[in-house]
């Protein structure tokens, strides 16, 4: 196992890639909206590590008060993302990686970790039953299917914010939340406003632009929520098939 990872800083940002999508040559709008937005949240505390290859081996965490989701805590670490793909799988690079927070917080004084989970494993979004084998345990719910795991160090819990358990709005149309933290995202909400404008279908994206937008939303987020007919419907990316599955209901 290559045990060389690297931690993503202002100085390096621009030169390293960031694992979801990577490219040698031909800039890609994602990543680059991501390595923007990264730039304003490193200062922050904001963490991105993985493994010093072309890999998608990494994790992604932040200080709770910090961190774009409506989640609050004291103290806390929130875990936006661990992944790793393909032929790394079964290598040990999850465990190093996630021991690495742990470490951290520990070394840091933090009370904790948390992450968004699901009543089911949902794609998107990281494995839980990986992280409950460290001690993470379900400490909040919503009425709609979306769990808030945390790993406590010191007996205090964290709490999706009352505004994130509501799953409701106004609006009767689709209607897509979103920051840029995902470089995925710049595509699906092209395909999407593609295949809205071909099927007629209303839609309105409302960008996140911001800690406060992000701690006020109207349901559980990591980087991306999907309402219809006012009803929350989910924090995966949706492909063709899943969109219309939800434009059915």
């Amino acid at each position: 196992m290559n045990s060389d990872f690297v931690n993503l800083t202002t100085d390096n940002l621009a030169d390293e890639h960031l694992c979801c999508i990577i490219r040698s040559k031909k800039p890609h709008p994602g990543v680059e909206a991501k390595r923007q937005w990264l730039s304003e949240r490193l200062e922050e505390g904001h963490v991105f590590r993985k493994l010093n290859e072309k890999a998608v081996v990494f994790i992604e965490y932040a200080p709770l008060e910090t961190a774009w989701v409506p989640v609050l805590g004291d103290n806390y670490y929130y875990l936006y993302c661990l992944w790793v793909t393909g032929e790394h799988k079964g290598k040990g690079y999850g465990k190093a990686l996630m021991d690495y927070c742990l470490a951290d917080a520990k070394e840091k004084g933090k009370s904790g970790i948390c992450m968004l989970g699901a009543d089911k494993q949902k794609s998107w979004l990281s494995d839980q039953s990986f992280a409950k084998k460290y001690g993470f345990e379900v400490v909040d719910t919503t009425d709609y299917g979306y769990d808030l795991l945390a790993l406590s160090l010191d007996g205090t819990k964290p709490r999706f914010a009352p505004n994130a358990k509501q799953g409701k709005i106004e609006s009767q149309e689709l209607t897509i939340y979103y920051n840029l933290q995902c470089p995925y995202i710049c595509q699906y909400l092209e395909r999407i406003r593609r295949y809205c404008e071909m099927n007629a279908v209303p839609v309105s994206f409302i960008h996140v632009d911001s800690l406060q937008k992000a701690k006020g939303l109207p349901c559980v987020f990591n980087n991306w929520a999907i309402f219809y007919k006012g009803n929350f419907q989910t924090v995966n990316l949706p492909d063709e098939a899943t969109l219309k599955r939800i434009l059915k209901k």
